[in-house]
């Protein structure tokens, strides 16, 4: 293990590509440039408040045991070996090209080489301004920081390709914040967290340079892209197999949120990970009642952009805004195309498997499309409470006769009673699920451990991450702590304690139901 003080880092991205030099932390265009290199502003009193010990071990990072080491998770200290920087990104928001953005308030601090030669950049969220920083601060608040971390680190054990956090800090500083744009603003803690990822680049960076006709440093982004990170990826049609890599992973990506409920909230392009990764964990939401139509964010109303069901189709247009990047790389865009086109089979494929290991199924065949239709008809219509109905399912009795003995049984997930023709909807999909499981070619129990394996018990609800905060606002811990444990084993039953519906109370609470993009 070796400590965060004493460490050599690395920082290829910084010593391979042009950037600002200058330290200059001033909001400004900086074309040319793939970066700007900026040190953390220091705060108040840096203190640890949470510490992935699973993450840190991968990495053979020791925990911070002085006040050196608790200064780099402040952005206190900048170590000789460093060279911090903010990157320049570009990127579609909410439809919308938005020109450059950049690193507004993350910093990279460097790049941790494990022992076993892997690299990860290490990067503050919250650290202070940098010349991308616009309007706004560079800081984060204390419920952000929390949510980010606790939910990075949830992402992860759920089997989701994501970012990872590895510290969480109180800064001792309060932070300015209008909570819903609405005029209200107040102070609130401010805090930073460590986050961590092979590399943070996404399909902003490249819109970025070909935006501005750059057109070698793109040409040299994403030859280094692929040598970094797809070095199976060899000869002359390399970038045209690296897009299609990067929409194959993007693809999977969809799946694995639609197969948790997660909802991401602000899917825009410079929140895409190249290296399929959840990203950017601002006004997220779990799904509790199941509703295609729900998004976390207000900032995404009325329209709706990026709402449950809407996602899979996002990540689509977003890979096409990649592909319009990397065009000037190939003399016409047929291949591009041919390539971005094959997504809808890719998803289409990758999620029938999906639901396939949701119901238990052996495998997908004949008929088993329409029941999965059928089945999301009737989830959209009752809204259960996605988690629990699907722990219900694995219990199911095959031998139930009639309506009301099934509502009977998922009465425990429903928000709202359902009616007559609700109960005979779900029961007429019961009677087919039942005799398709039947047809099984395995046993009851290897269909129901598929079904364990792939429905988790605990999901990290947003009344949940509402109450912590508000009790670490306070100086208490207790329910961060349960979380911080219960998060790390989502397919066990080790905290069915939290296997519950939303409460009434949360409904229309602020920050328990939606939030927004400062969130």
């Amino acid at each position: 293990m070796e400590s965060l003080s004493s460490k050599e880092y690395k920082n290829e991205f910084v010593n391979t590509f042009e950037g600002d030099d200058s330290g200059d932390k001033r909001p400004r265009q900086t074309p040319g440039v793939l970066y700007s290199k900026v040190s953390p502003t220091p705060v108040a009193e840096p203190r640890l408040l949470a510490w992935s010990e699973d993450l840190a071990r991968e990495l053979g990072v020791q925990k911070p045991s002085t006040p050196e080491e608790m200064a780099i998770l402040g952005g206190n200290l900048v170590t000789d070996s460093m060279q911090p920087y903010a990157a320049c990104y570009a990127g579609h928001q909410f439809g919308h090209w938005a020109g450059q953005l950049g690193d507004g308030r993350a910093i990279t601090l460097g790049e941790w080489e494990t022992a076993s030669g892997k690299t990860w950049e290490l990067q503050l969220k919250g650290a202070g301004p940098t010349p991308y920083s616009r309007r706004a601060d560079g800081r984060a608040v204390l419920r952000s920081s929390v949510r980010e971390y606790l939910m990075s680190e949830a992402m992860y054990y759920l089997g989701v390709p994501t970012t990872r956090a590895l510290s969480l800090v109180s800064t001792g500083d309060q932070v300015l914040r209008d909570m819903f744009y609405n005029g209200n603003a107040a102070y609130e803690p401010g805090a930073i967290v460590m986050r961590v990822a092979p590399s943070f680049l996404r399909f902003g960076n490249y819109e970025m340079l070909a935006a501005r006709k750059e057109v070698e440093h793109l040409r040299k982004l994403v030859g280094w892209t692929i040598e970094r990170y797809y070095p199976h990826l060899q000869g002359e049609d390399k970038v045209l197999a690296w897009f299609k890599e990067v929409v194959e992973r993007t693809a999977s990506l969809m799946v694995a949120w639609q197969r948790v409920g997660f909802v991401h909230g602000v899917m825009n392009t410079d929140n895409m990970s190249v290296l399929g990764l959840s990203i950017d964990y601002g006004p997220f939401s779990f799904l509790d009642n199941y509703d295609p139509n729900f998004t976390p964010n207000t900032t995404d109303l009325p329209g709706r952009r990026y709402a449950f069901g809407q996602q899979p189709g996002i990540a689509y247009w977003n890979l096409g805004c990649l592909a319009s990047a990397l065009a000037p790389l190939f003399p016409d865009t047929k291949a591009l195309v041919s390539v971005l086109e094959e997504y809808s089979d890719l998803y289409g494929q990758k999620y029938l498997t999906m639901m396939g290991h949701k119901l238990g199924l052996d495998q997908v065949k004949g008929n088993d499309v329409n029941l999965i239709v059928d089945l999301e008809e009737v989830l959209a219509t009752l809204q259960p409470d996605m988690t629990i109905f699907y722990q219900l399912l694995i219990d199911l009795p095959l031998d139930l006769k009639d309506a009301q003995q099934v509502a009977s049984h998922f009465a425990d997930s429903f928000y709202t009673a359902p009616d007559a023709a609700e109960k005979e909807a779900l029961y007429s999909f019961i009677q087919r699920y039942t005799a398709r499981i039947t047809e099984n070619t395995c046993s009851r129990e290897i269909s129901r451990k598929r079904m364990r394996e792939s429905n988790p018990r605990f999901i990290l609800r947003n009344y949940l991450l509402h109450q912590a905060i508000e009790e670490l606002e306070k100086g208490e811990d207790q329910l961060f702590r349960e979380l911080q444990e219960a998060i790390k084993a989502p397919y066990s039953d080790k905290s069915d304690a939290f296997l519950v519906k939303r409460p009434a109370w949360a409904n229309q609470k602020a920050g328990c139901s939606m939030l927004s993009c400062s969130s």
